[in-house]
């Protein structure tokens, strides 16, 4: 017998409680839901928009808040110019507004602090939002579990989250973090200047006590189908890899 479908979580309307420009393009949104829930790292919401004439607009947003953050979710919204929901944010929401969002959904790329490490994570441009999630989850929790994030951004000022993530991997506490730019050349000895590819993931590896438990790859499909080769080429197996694509 085949299994029950899951009930779909319901709409609900939440507010717009923050507001904080990450990057150029990218802009963080606080959400106090007027029915909070809970969430695991790695999930993500559909949030809704509906024009006056009716048309509705959806799109899903990864959770960038650690669970133990409180009852208001950050989403950090890149501007799409052909995007139906992003300039509205980018260019219209204000403090105070309500939209519409359900969830937490989605229940394979997600990482708890009881899983345990290591824990290969790799994110290109926007795709570090759920990631981040996990990295805060760990730091909210005083995790001992080693993580490492390749970060792969166009740009210095294009890598979200920067000042965050260089102060945690400031504190050498089993978190590491490597930066890799497209477009620039790398500004931390540590860091590279290309794309990534299988030697940068065999690096990386190196970086760790042992080899990762699970690898978390999030990005455009372009970028992840890239990121999952290069870590199948440096020797993960592929059924330890675990993938969220966006756009094109």
């Amino acid at each position: 017998m085949s299994a029950e479908p899951q009930p779909q979580s319901p709409w609900q309307t939440a507010t717009i409680s923050r507001i904080e420009k990450r990057t150029p393009r990218v802009t963080s949104f606080w959400f106090q839901p007027s029915r909070p829930f809970t969430h695991l790292a790695g999930q993500h919401v559909d949030v809704r928009l509906t024009a006056p004439d009716g048309y509705q607009a959806r799109r899903s947003y990864s959770i960038a808040s650690a669970p133990e953050a409180g009852a208001a979710i950050e989403l950090a919204i890149e501007r799409l110019d052909d995007g139906e929901v992003s300039p509205f944010f980018h260019d219209v929401a204000e403090v105070g507004d309500e939209i519409e969002l359900r969830g937490p959904l989605g229940g394979h790329f997600i990482w708890e602090v009881s899983d345990g490490g290591p824990i290969l994570l790799v994110g290109g441009g926007s795709g570090v939002v759920p990631l981040m999630a996990m990295v805060r989850h760990r730091t909210l929790q005083r995790s001992a579990a080693p993580i490492e994030l390749v970060f792969s951004a166009r740009t210095w000022d294009e890598v979200i989250f920067r000042d965050e993530l260089i102060g945690l991997d400031d504190r050498r506490d089993g978190f590491d973090l490597v930066l890799t730019l497209t477009r620039e050349q790398a500004r931390r000895p540590s860091d590279y200047s290309r794309r990534v590819d299988a030697h940068m993931m065999v690096q990386a590896m190196e970086r760790l006590p042992k080899a990762p438990r699970l690898a978390y790859v999030c990005g455009s499909n372009a970028f992840v189908s890239a990121a999952a080769a290069a870590l199948i080429d440096a020797g993960v197996p592929a059924g330890l890899i675990r993938t969220e694509r966006y756009g094109v």
